[in-house]
């Protein structure tokens, strides 16, 4: 039966087609037609095979379009399947994704690159559907080295600013660190297993690979090297930031319904694989956790908007990757999936605030706009809630879930609650900070500004009521254990996989323990906010005098902790100077490009000296004709 799976990229893939061939010449109106529409008809045949997928036999759908490869023991397919997992991926990548097209008709309305810009946009779509359709390795890593390659593009897409073009090539520089990770895991996997596919990698994993067994341990590590790239966790998630450079729809998608994404979708779809290895997921918890902390100390004082956004997506990433780490895989999926409505919204509140202000993203020069663009403040609070995981709001189901695999999970899962719980703190005063910034106090906006200001377009405005929609219910799509009186349908897929986690009878034997850490949690939250609001919603005095008393810490957050600064220290300027003084100068000048004089001197005196015997002069020939004649004679008489 043809179930027609492969419709799903190949609408966005059509999509990118004609607008980077057609759009030019057939104006606006035709781009902004082809490129929502595109990745519309993915969703909507995402929608018809989720419902399919669920009545299928064992959830599954699978479809081979063709022999990719094979010899007599080996063949490789290319071929896509549709499971709960997959399913989950590819409604919010294409629902999402339609919106922010949606959305990027009215941001990017007035840029001279606008069929560009769609038929990128279109391309990211479509390569991130081949890496979560893939049902083997190197399909996936086809979409996992497309999805590098148009985040360079789309982060790049100012590319006549330099500040842009630094950070397209840093995006790509730092993730091919990490794509060597993951190609090294695979051929690894090959090598020991014999395939690449991954149902059979998941199915004989376990009696191929002893637990906590070296090899199984190396190559789990490698493949969380190749997600730390992709999702920006310790130590590469420095690209993230920088990638806001990007216009703001693309700083959506990237962080909310792509890229940041893929390296979370590998490690649940290899989850068989990675709880065979003990020291991977103790080492995949530890980074989570220290990322999430790390970035959300650092976004409490950043002052661009989009900024401040972009560390809280670090964060909330090292959220989900504490949950893969503790074996809550589909405690980890779920908060994926909120993060990616409530993240969604809040770039495109910030898009719709940088828009109204010329694009203005210094919230320094903001403040007093809540009555000026009500509804993106209605929105963008709403996000805001979302992220602080304040009840009933979609991210405190899935951030409470988190929380409490890792407070019982076995040895440091306390001390994993306790940095976690204070990342929550944090998260809540960044974000409440961001508003009270942005959307409350006296106006800093310049008066040359203020008179200008005005609500987005419908075609903006009306993505946001809907991912704020998105934003208040997704979290009853997958409840905590103490709230279930929904079916969580991300978890029942991972069943069997918690090999770290409790029984069903110890979870549910601490429902007192787990309702106050979630009324802690919440608490800790909402006085966050509350302190936020005392000191930023006035004249900003009291913040001025608070980071003249902490100088050192504050400068220290500002700056980033100096790891960029570290990195170029202890890493760039050494390669640079390798690059330069060894292989260039040394290596290349010295000795390759010298070998190459060197040969070509040689033939050229060569060609000097046979040149003399062909110079056109009749009697020079005959002479050398006679001679010849003669000397082969006396050889041949006397000598022979």
């Amino acid at each position: 039966m043809h179930h027609y799976i492969w419709l799903i990229p190949a609408f966005p893939l059509l999509g990118s087609i004609l607008n980077g061939f057609l759009g030019k010449a057939f104006g606006k109106r035709f781009v902004s037609f082809v490129g929502p529409l595109a990745v519309g008809f993915a969703f909507l045949q995402s929608v018809i095979l989720f419902f399919t997928m669920l009545s299928a036999d064992g959830n599954k759908i699978h479809e081979s379009l063709y022999v990719w490869m094979g010899t007599s023991t080996f063949q490789l397919d290319i071929a896509f399947q549709v499971d709960v997992l997959s399913a989950f991926f590819l409604l919010f990548i294409t629902g999402i994704g339609f919106l922010i097209h949606v959305y990027s008709i009215g941001y990017m309305h007035e840029e001279d690159g606008y069929y560009r810009f769609f038929s990128y946009l279109n391309l990211f779509v479509f390569f991130m559907l081949i890496l979560v359709l893939a049902d083997n390795f190197l399909l996936m890593f086809v979409g996992w080295e497309g999805v590098g390659l148009c985040s360079y593009l789309l982060i790049g897409y100012y590319f006549d600013k330099n500040a842009a073009a630094l950070a397209s090539k840093k995006a790509f520089v730092v993730n091919r660190i990490g794509d060597f990770g993951f190609l090294a895991a695979i051929l690894l996997i090959f090598i020991s297993l014999g395939t690449l596919n991954f149902d059979q990698v998941n199915a004989n994993a376990a009696d191929v690979f002893p637990v906590g067994g070296i090899l199984v341990t190396a190559i789990t590590l490698l493949l969380f090297l190749g997600a730390t790239g992709k999702s920006a966790q310790i130590p590469l998630y420095i690209w993230l930031p920088d990638a806001m450079e990007g216009p703001t729809p693309v700083s959506a998608l990237i962080h909310a319904a792509t890229m940041v994404t893929s390296g979370l979708y590998m490690l649940a779809r290899l989850s068989h694989l990675f709880v065979l290895a003990p020291v991977t997921m103790n080492v995949i918890a530890v980074i989570g956790v220290a990322t999430a902390l790390l970035a959300a100390c650092i976004a409490i004082t950043q002052t661009d908007i989009k900024r401040v956004l972009a560390y809280s997506t670090v964060s909330q990433l090292g959220y989900m990757f504490l949950a893969m780490g503790v074996g809550a895989f589909g405690a980890g999926v779920f908060h994926v999936l909120t993060h990616a409505f409530f993240k969604a919204l809040l770039f495109l509140c910030s898009g719709s605030v940088i828009h109204a202000l010329h694009h203005e993203q210094d919230m320094r020069n903001m403040g007093g706009l809540k009555s000026k663009l009500p509804l993106t403040y209605a929105t963008m609070l709403i996000g805001t809630i979302a992220i602080a995981g304040i009840p009933p709001f979609a991210g405190f189901f899935s951030k409470d879930e988190i929380l409490w695999k890792a407070w019982i999970s076995t040895d440091m899962g306390k001390v994993l609650w306790g940095v976690g719980f204070l990342t929550a703190i944090l998260t809540s005063f960044y974000m409440f900070r961001l508003i009270f910034m942005t959307f409350h106090g006296r106006s800093r906006v310049s008066p040359g500004i203020a008179r200008d200001i005005h609500e987005s377009p419908v075609s903006m405005t009306f993505p946001l009521v809907v991912l704020a929609f998105l934003s208040i219910i997704g979290g009853f799509f997958g409840v905590p254990h103490i709230l279930h009186f929904f079916p969580n349908g991300i978890e029942i897929y991972f069943e069997g996989f918690f090999a770290k986690m409790p029984s069903t009878a110890e979870v549910h034997g601490a429902l007192l323990t787990e309702a106050i850490l979630m009324i802690l949690s919440v608490g800790a939250a909402l006085i966050a906010a509350i302190v936020a609001g005392r000191l930023y919603s006035g004249n900003l005095d009291r913040v001025t005098q608070w980071q003249a008393e902490w100088k050192v810490l504050h400068n220290l957050s500002v700056n980033k902790f100096y790891v960029d600064e570290i990195y170029e220290l202890l890493i760039a300027k050494p390669l640079k100077i390798v690059s330069d003084q060894v292989l260039w100068r040394m290596i290349d000048s010295g000795m390759i490009d010298r070998a190459i004089l060197m040969s070509t001197n040689v033939t050229r005196s060569a060609g000097g000296l046979l040149k003399l015997l062909q110079n056109g002069v009749l009697q020079q020939y005959a002479i050398a004709f006679v001679t010849g004649t003669l000397l082969i004679l006396w050889y041949l008489v006397f000598l022979h």
